[in-house]
This record gives C-alpha cells, structure tokens and sequence, in this order.
C-alpha cells in the first residue's frame, strides 16, 4: 500500500498537468496519486493518461467543483497520508520527503511548508511579496493557531497531513474551502506544523480560483474568520474589547456591536483619537490598555492592518498579560 496519497483536482488543466504530476512523481515510489478530473472540456485527462505511470489514477467527473473533486479524491485514498497538490503548481525536489520527515519528528498531523509564489514564467509575483512574507514568517503550531484569523495559516497544495483531517471533509459555500478546513482542523485539536523553507513553487496568474472566483475574495475570507471566531474564541463572550480605531478597525467595531457584544474601549496610537469616541465607543492609548487579572479576562481582538504593526503591537499586549492565541487574537 502507498505510504502517500497525493490528491490533484483538476479542472482544464492540459497546459500545466503534467509538470505538476511530474514534480512529485519523481521524487518517491510509494506513492500514488489521485487525479479528479472535475469535468474539463480540454485535454487535461488525455494528458494524464499519457503519462502512462501506474502511480497515477485518473477519475473523471462531471464538473462539480474543487471541494467536491477534492473529497472525492481523499475517499478513494488508502494510503494514512493525504499530500494536496494543485493541477498548476509545481513541487521543489524533496518536498514529500522533507515534509514527511518532519511530520513524524515533531508527531504532527498537518505539516505545510514555504513557498514560492511565482508567476507562469516563473518570475516572482511582487504583488504577493507581502503576503509571501507572511506565510512564511509562520513557525509552529502555537503561531499558526494565534493568527489563523488574520488569514489561512498554511497553504493548501503544500499539506501533508494525516488520512483523518481531511475526513472532515471540506465544505462547499460561499467562503475559501481550504481555510474553512484549517480552521475546523485547529478547532478539533490537530497539531500543525511548517517545514521552514519552500516546498512549493505557487503559480499564481489570472485564471487561477483565487483570482477568479468569489468564493476567495476579502469578503469572502472575512465571513470565514468571523464564523469561526463567533463559534470559537468570542463563543459565550459579551464583553470583547479591540485594539484599532482606523479603517482596519472600525468595521470591526460595528460587527462587534451588531453581535450584541459590549465594548469597553478601543486602543489606538492616533493623539487625534484618543480621548474621544468612536461609535459611542471611548479611545485608550496603549499605556493605558487596563492589564489581564482574575478580574480582567476580557478578550482582545487586535485589528490593524499596516503592516509592521503586530510587531510593535505584541510586546505591549504582552506586557499587559495578554497571551496572543488565548485571550488576544490579531484579525488583520
């Protein structure tokens, strides 16, 4: 039996499919791979087939989207570890290897990587240079658990993980499948892990669901998170109080309140702000941010968006008692 399953949902796909396939193809033999064909009108299965490679298995569909494609391809999986690929990206040498190494050196049940976010040609997209950056400042399981509601801790077509996390299943609607499943995996308990260096190179162009499709837009994201926050951390909380009085901010505030959460203040840095109100809401300074005690549990939600600002923001919460990921949780 293969040690890994490797999932391709593909759809219109004959362009980059086989590079794809062939990244991960040569680097292990236990391995098999399962390709859903989600009902492409090209040649993406002819060009599958005639790879002519008995590690490959082919399944065609009629068109019903990557979830469903996705699911598909994990309950025709045998082997305990699901690898996620995509139909157009490519995988560096050893990425299978590495990742399984660490999984099972840190006795992990999801293991991501870094990537490369590249376009067709393989120049680096500079537009994602942020978001890059980000993704791969993430480091262990109690980092990726702190900031998953800031954005999707770990990316999609770079998991390894365990045959049971993906038998959650991911679910169609109108939000990104992959960060909903991260996120119901974090709240089931599954450690997560990330190797520290590119397993990945990510195609990112046009055509690409994240860029097309709705169901991967800012508001689409943000419905995620704030799902997951309501039935999560602010469960049974009417009283939460954030840090962020700008543009960033201020949505959150009148999301807070139309939650039928009370609001004790708001922090921010602006001298223009604090002193004052804002929807009805007083404005502290972060000196003035009142510390946790057995008194004070109130949770903290920290939205704002500039970047280099959490790292100035940590320290200060920090000091104030505020463990990030237990009781202050960053949302931009």
């Amino acid at each position: 039996m293969a040690e890994i399953s490797v999932i391709v949902p593909a759809r219109n796909a004959a362009h980059t499919i086989e590079r794809a396939l062939g990244s991960v193809l040569e680097e292990l033999t236990n391995i098999d791979c399962i390709v859903i064909d989600d009902g492409s009108t090209d040649a993406t299965a002819d060009r599958v087939l005639g790879m002519n490679d008995s590690r490959v298995r082919l399944i065609t569909q009629v068109h019903a989207g990557v979830a469903a494609a996705a699911n598909r391809a994990v309950q025709e999986s045998v082997a305990p570890l699901i690898a996620r690929m995509d139909a157009d990206d490519v995988a560096l040498p050893g990425r299978l290897t590495r990742q399984l190494q660490f999984l099972r050196q840190h006795d992990l049940d999801i293991v991501g990587g870094q990537v490369n976010i590249v376009d067709q040609d393989s120049n680096p997209v500079l537009s994602m240079a942020r978001y890059q950056r980000w993704i791969n400042s993430l480091t262990n399981h109690n980092q990726m658990a702190a900031y998953r509601f800031v954005e999707t801790p770990i990316v999609n077509p770079t998991a390894l993980v365990r045959h049971e996390v993906f038998e959650l299943g991911y679910r169609d609607g109108p939000f990104p499948e992959d960060y909903d499943l991260w996120l119901r995996a974090f709240a089931a308990g599954f450690r997560f892990g990330i190797l520290p260096e590119p397993v990945l190179d990510w195609v990112d162009g046009p055509t690409r669901l994240t860029r097309s499709d709705d169901r991967y837009s800012f508001a689409a994201f943000d419905r995620s998170r704030r799902e997951h926050l309501l039935s999560g951390p602010l469960k049974d909380r009417g009283v939460v109080n954030l840090w962020g009085a700008g543009q960033t901010g201020k949505p959150w505030l009148r999301w807070l309140r139309d939650q039928q959460r009370e609001i004790e203040f708001v922090v921010d840095i602006s001298p223009g702000k604090i002193g004052k109100l804002i929807h009805g809401t007083p404005v502290i300074s972060p000196e003035d941010l009142p510390g946790v005690s057995s008194s004070n549990t109130i949770p903290l939600l920290i939205a704002v968006g500039r970047e280099g600002a959490r790292e100035l923001i940590e320290p200060v919460i920090q000091k104030a008692g505020y463990q990030i990921g237990n009781n202050a949780w960053f949302v931009a």
